[in-house]
């Protein structure tokens, strides 16, 4: 067995009894953070069932699309979306789970009427404002729906956060708790069949954010290592 394949299925196993821990019966999606890793890696964890890749980096994905040869797969963009890497945004990602400002929304929503697409986003909350990290804030809630609301080429499905970096994950379970309840109140006003995703947890943190109520969580170290530029 590779690395690979055993650290996948360590981390299926603490997906998995983190939701017998809190009674879920859905389904928590792995995505598979495959940034500085090779093409190799993305294959490898494909034909071992990953069906969702994250990336940070446009760039970094579209040159792994070009040389991946693999099953059918879904590509999330998961880092900060610089304005001007919008259309290539648009056009090589399924999901774009990091919309922190109107000026992303706007630009994105720009370059998918350009080419007729609905782009699925998420909206990228900082639950505990933490200078050094992009998202929005909670007081700007209802002015990002609004934007939402008037654009043609959006399609909201839920939000994303990133919890402080810390050594007991317990410590973020409320961070987390305050995205569920966003999370919720999304699928009130627009229904669960629009609002599917609440994007939380990562290597260090997942069986938190599982617990809280996140059905996709974003694993990279856990699973392919540690990363080098």
């Amino acid at each position: 067995m590779t690395d690979i394949a055993a650290n996948l299925e360590a981390v299926r196993e603490r997906i998995r009894n983190a939701r017998i821990r809190s009674g879920r019966v859905d389904h928590v999606q792995l995505v598979a953070v495959t940034k500085f890793h090779p093409v190799t890696a993305v294959q490898e964890a494909v034909r071992l069932g990953v069906t969702v890749v994250g990336e940070n980096r446009v760039q970094e994905a579209v040159q792994k699309q070009a040389e991946y040869t693999g099953a059918p797969i879904s590509w999330h963009l998961i880092g900060h979306l610089q304005r001007n890497k919008a259309a290539q945004a648009v056009q090589y990602f399924d999901l774009i789970e990091s919309v922190d400002s109107a000026r992303i929304l706007e630009a994105i929503q720009k370059q998918a009427e350009k080419i007729d697409k609905v782009q699925d986003i998420l909206l990228q909350f900082n639950i505990a404002e933490e200078p050094q990290k992009y998202g929005l804030k909670l007081s700007e809630y209802e002015d990002i729906l609004a934007a939402v609301e008037g654009a043609s080429h959006i399609r909201l499905r839920g939000l994303m956060c990133m919890a402080p970096l810390v050594e007991n994950p317990e410590e973020v379970r409320p961070v987390f708790r305050v995205a569920y309840n966003v999370f919720d109140d999304l699928r009130q006003r627009y229904g669960e069949e629009d609002i599917r995703y609440l994007s939380m947890g990562m290597s260090n943190d997942m069986e938190v954010a599982i617990e809280e109520g996140a059905n996709l969580v974003r694993v990279g170290t856990a699973i392919f290592g540690s990363r080098e530029q």
